[in-house]
């Protein structure tokens, strides 16, 4: 689903370019050709955080009851339906995010943490965002 998320964001990559926001992705791991299939989706730059630094002081995860929740069901076949196919190689058990973050000491000026697996960030407040920039 984190495919889905990306190629959305990617449709925002010109005007991004026109405010002059860099659209960058911090991966968690980079396992085969996986990163390589990602970047088909993704338009920016892609990092590779092997110590996970970036996904905070604590890693947050999705344990098995994710399977209970309608609503991962309900964005797998959302995602399913669209084309956007996963693998189930890895550790898929992180949740992921989107921030905006403001140049110099400005810091997070939008956060979204995913709170299950497919919980996508609004596209126009990302779009909103960056234009305060």
């Amino acid at each position: 689903m984190c495919r889905e998320e990306a190629a959305e964001l990617s449709s925002l990559n010109s005007q991004l370019q026109d405010l002059e926001v860099p659209l960058i992705a911090v991966v968690k791991e980079n396992l085969g050709k996986e990163l390589d299939c990602f970047k088909k989706y993704f338009l920016g730059k892609v990092y590779v955080d092997q110590k996970k630094n970036f996904y905070g002081p604590q890693v947050r995860w999705m344990c098995l009851s994710m399977f209970l929740r309608i609503g991962v069901w309900r964005n797998i076949w959302r995602a399913y339906r669209r084309g956007f196919w996963g693998n189930l190689r890895g550790e898929g058990l992180v949740l992921g995010g989107v921030f905006v973050i403001g140049p110099g000491d400005q810091g997070i000026l939008l956060e979204h943490r995913e709170k299950e697996f497919g919980d996508k960030v609004n596209m126009l407040a990302v779009l909103r965002t960056a234009q305060q920039l």
